[in-house]
């Protein structure tokens, strides 16, 4: 008779859970997984896909504004938010069911239940006790709200109507969609962020870039040190600004709380993190830990990367250690902005470093006069040509960029671009012809 229940128990069952669970359970491994809530995790249920369906239908009125230009004339056009929400909707259910769909057919005993550790090898979910060899935390991360009137990113997929006029407080990642998604869908949006530019430690030449599309979107930035929030009053930056929401998009923190950790001695760091090392290991042997509750990446991809290797690990006779370098990862602004590499400060102060640049309006914008511009730049080290980072701005910025990542991660170098023929016309042939 086997020591444990299981060899495996997942708690947790977004993208780096489910993968984890699927890849062990395909190893041969007895596996459970456990969800308190809907299955897919943030990224699927409150997070990249819906927002990225947000995006998309935002996106409609820039279009249709650059159409006029192109000799389309289109009348009364309006937009239906409760229908997008409930096609929004329907999309995530199924994602959601296609989720727990992949880990049945696995062979995993898929739980619909709040888990939390006894002890280092036990667990309790809906007043059932499970053993287990392994066990892994996966239980992502959930939003900072600030003291008053505020809702945050999760709320906001599922308002009831568009607000008129909309306060959102940070100027990362989501702040910077968000303001975007409402204002592209007819919403008044300012934006408060503590710093002069937004997408705090992203590259200068970017973090302009999006700032300036902001404001000729419309989007009130506002840059200040203090926020008061009275009622529906916003104090920011010696101005009272009105709104009918507030939204709170000031990043997310590690969801660890009244897991039982202390009790099986896994340990946490200051932002209340579970500390792992480069196999995912936490201070327990046998526990893992993968994705946003770890502090290191917050990243759909890596938390994905990160749960795959694990299962290699522990099942797979594979030992797959994980560095988290060259990440790619864009921001769905509008203009989008891209990147993968270091950052031009960062090189400096690492390298001896080549920088090139080149800004223009694309050809998309030739006909409808829209005054927005493409940023590309490449940061290069002088001694080896190698390029160390790639930064862009424009509309497909995000799909160049995880192709030019992958040469980028093999090491490519400034004369590897300069020998490749460009594909003209288009916007990614600048990477190979910036001189």
């Amino acid at each position: 008779m086997a020591r444990f229940d299981r060899d495996f128990f997942v708690i947790g069952g977004g993208s780096g859970g489910v993968r984890a669970a699927r890849v062990a359970a395909e190893h041969g491994a007895r596996v459970a997984i456990a969800e308190a809530d809907r299955w897919g995790g943030t990224c699927v249920i409150r997070g990249c896909v819906p927002k990225k369906l947000l995006v998309y239908a935002s996106e409609v009125s820039r279009t249709l504004a650059d159409a006029r230009g192109q000799g389309w004339t289109i009348d009364a056009a309006r937009h239906d938010w409760a229908a997008l929400v409930a096609a929004k909707d329907k999309e995530i259910a199924r994602l959601s069911h296609a989720y727990s769909d992949r880990l049945h057919k696995a062979g995993a005993d898929v739980i619909a239940g709040r888990a939390t550790l006894v002890d280092d090898h036990t667990v309790e979910v809906g007043g059932k006790i499970i053993t287990a060899a392994h066990i892994l935390i996966a239980t992502g991360g959930t939003p900072k709200r600030p003291p008053g009137e505020w809702i945050t990113s999760d709320d906001a997929f599922h308002l009831p109507a568009l607000p008129r006029r909309i306060g959102i407080l940070g100027g990362g990642y989501i702040g910077v969609e968000f303001a975007h998604i409402f204002s592209g869908l007819g919403a008044q949006v300012t934006l408060v962020h503590r710093d002069t530019q937004v997408l705090r430690g992203w590259d200068p030449d970017l973090r302009d870039a999006v700032t300036r599309g902001l404001t000729a979107h419309g989007i009130d930035v506002v840059c200040c040190t203090e926020l008061v929030q009275r009622g529906k009053t916003l104090i920011a930056g010696g101005r009272e600004i009105e709104v009918d929401l507030a939204m709170s998009a000031i990043g997310r923190e590690p969801l660890s709380r009244e897991l039982g950790l202390a009790e099986a001695g896994v340990k946490l760091d200051a932002r209340g993190a579970i500390v792992v090392d480069e196999y995912s290991r936490t201070s327990v042997p046998h526990i893992y830990a993968v994705g946003d509750v770890t502090g290191r990446v917050a990243l759909t991809p890596i938390a994905i990367r990160e749960g795959h290797a694990v299962a290699d690990t522990v099942f797979g006779n594979r030992p797959t250690a994980i560095h988290h370098h060259l990440i790619p990862t864009a921001v769905f602004a509008q203009p989008a902005v891209a990147a993968v590499g270091l950052t031009e400060p960062v090189a400096r102060a690492k390298h001896d470093v080549v920088i090139y640049r080149a800004r223009f309006r694309p050809m998309r914008y030739a006909l409808s006069g829209r005054d927005e511009h493409v940023v590309v730049k490449l940061v290069v080290d002088r001694e080896s040509d190698r390029v160390l980072g790639l930064h862009m701005s424009g509309a497909d910025s995000p799909e160049i960029v995880q192709a030019a990542a992958i040469a980028i991660t093999m090491g490519a170098t400034k004369a590897d671009l300069d020998r490749t023929f460009a594909l003209h016309p288009t916007t990614a042939e600048e990477l190979v012809l910036l001189r």
